[in-house]
């Protein structure tokens, strides 16, 4: 969503930091242009007066002007007020209260309020071991009600029965008595929105909320509407005390001004956000995450969260003993590269790693990910027979040829697939004559890498970075432009 914001930012900062010195004049002016990146992203006037502002008047400072890096320092200084302006608390749900604590979400028809109530539901279930109920209010929208109740049987959360007739008032009084006699930790209303704000849907919103006295009360917006988000963002919270917001399609190619006014117009901070249409695609809202990605600094942490939930702990602890037998098949690589399709594929993988937005921006220019390159490689793993995946040197010319045909892919895509294999499986025999993964993690300071295979001491990767994929050796599934710089 940040990559246009991201790329005119960063073009801007390249220019101060290749300069050794710095006037206030140089300061000022690239201010200028931050400015006119945000406004272009649509972000909210009122907001991108104060953000430019009070960052150009750290920026201008002595302390800076006179720095061995004023680059670096300019650089800063605007990350802070990114997360400033985002939030600088990272906040999470108030559920300390005596249960059931009720959490109600609001926010208009289409912003997906639905289905983020299901993937909310599912996340308090998991990860924070919480029964929870769930109950549409919805009684406008034709078939609500048993959306709900379907995503309630995909994510095995309890809902509501439901009962024709009754009005949302009746709707919330009916599930807190069940919640209470029950013994349910959270309630979740999920309320009826409409096309736009209207005076209806606030009356109706603040009656369910005499009735059920929500701990949280949530705005669902969609970050895709632009600027009409944040006028939504304000007409609810003028007329309701709203807790926190969600943000919705975090993942979509708008320009990201929403996500970043939000927090400055409503007062209140955004909690979580929706990443995509998985019913688990949803995480907490890290401001200064964000704002890093938004910088090109990337964003390690979330990475690593993402590697800890997508690994296979068997899997890697099976990949391990063979691998300190230098043991490597294209089944292993098979895994490996299904790990990474689980973490997001290379294009998240890429936007979460310092310095790499540029090359992520030439990955895609270049056509690489076109097509899902870890789909086709895996369609070419797919097509090989057991005794083929054990043993790739029994692949000679006839059954290449059978491969490509079963997996729609051609003979020089088979032939970079098994160079890659090779090269993988020279690096984990290397491996093994220097004293196996142990040693290996011994040179990098002990402990084990945790490298991106999710194998003790990062040995799925060989050392120079990941064979045939953007950054490491030779065999690329797909040719990149020569001038591509690694």
């Amino acid at each position: 969503m940040f990559e246009s914001l991201g790329d005119r930012l960063s073009g801007v900062f390249d220019r101060l930091r290749g300069r050794g010195a710095l006037t206030e004049a140089d300061v000022r002016a690239a201010m200028r242009e931050v400015r006119i990146a945000l406004l272009e992203a649509d972000v909210a006037l009122p907001v991108v007066r104060e953000f430019v502002d009070k960052a150009t008047e750290q920026a201008v400072g002595q302390q800076v002007l006179r720095s061995v890096t004023p680059g670096q320092q300019v650089v800063k200084i605007v990350h802070d007020a990114l997360v400033e302006m985002l939030g600088a608390e990272e906040a999470g749900l108030e559920l300390a209260a005596v249960p059931p604590v009720v959490v109600m979400m609001v926010g208009l028809q289409g912003s997906g309020k639905t289905t983020t109530t299901a993937k909310l539901a599912k996340r308090l279930t998991e990860k924070e071991r919480k029964k929870v109920l769930m109950a549409s209010l919805d009684v406008a929208r034709p078939a609500a009600q048993e959306q709900l109740a379907v995503l309630g049987r995909q994510t095995e959360v309890a809902t509501l029965p439901i009962v024709p007739g009754q009005s949302p008032v009746e709707i919330a009084r009916r599930a807190l008595n069940a919640a209470k006699l029950q013994g349910y930790d959270v309630l979740m209303l999920d309320t009826a929105g409409r096309l736009h704000v209207d005076q209806a849907l606030m009356d109706e919103m603040k009656a369910v909320a005499e009735v059920s006295a929500p701990q949280e009360v949530l705005l669902v917006a969609d970050a895709m509407t632009g600027q009409d988000a944040v006028n939504v963002a304000k007409s609810f919270s003028d007329e309701i005390a709203l807790s926190g917001v969600v943000l919705t399609r975090l993942d979509g190619d708008a320009r990201g001004g929403a996500a970043l006014s939000m927090r400055a117009v409503t007062g209140r901070p955004i909690k979580f956000a929706g990443t995509g249409e998985a019913i688990d695609a949803i995480e907490p809202f890290h401001p200064e995450r964000i704002a890093g990605r938004i910088l090109g600094m990337g964003d390690v942490v979330s990475l690593v969260e993402r590697a800890q939930e997508t690994i296979q702990v068997e899997e890697a602890e099976a990949l391990a003993k063979k691998m300190a037998k230098g043991q490597f098949d294209l089944n292993d690589l098979r895994n490996q590269l299904r790990q990474m399709q689980r973490m997001g594929g290379l294009g998240a993988l890429a936007g979460m790693l310092p310095g790499l937005g540029k090359m992520k921006n030439q990955i895609n220019q270049s056509g690489v990910l076109e097509g899902n390159v870890l789909g086709r490689l895996d369609a070419i793993i797919g097509s090989m027979t057991p005794r083929e995946r054990l043993k790739p040197d029994l692949m000679n010319a006839k059954r290449k040829i059978r491969v490509a045909k079963g997996s729609g892919t051609t003979v020089q895509e088979v032939n970079k697939l098994l160079k890659m294999h090779q090269e993988m499986s020279t690096a984990m025999k290397k491996i093994r004559k220097m004293g196996g993964l142990g040693k290996l993690g011994a040179l990098f300071g002990g402990g084990g890498m945790g490298g991106m295979g999710g194998m003790p001491g990062g040995g799925a990767l060989p050392p120079g970075g990941f064979p045939g994929l953007p950054g490491g050796q030779s065999g690329a599934p797909f040719n990149l432009p020569k001038n591509f710089k690694k």
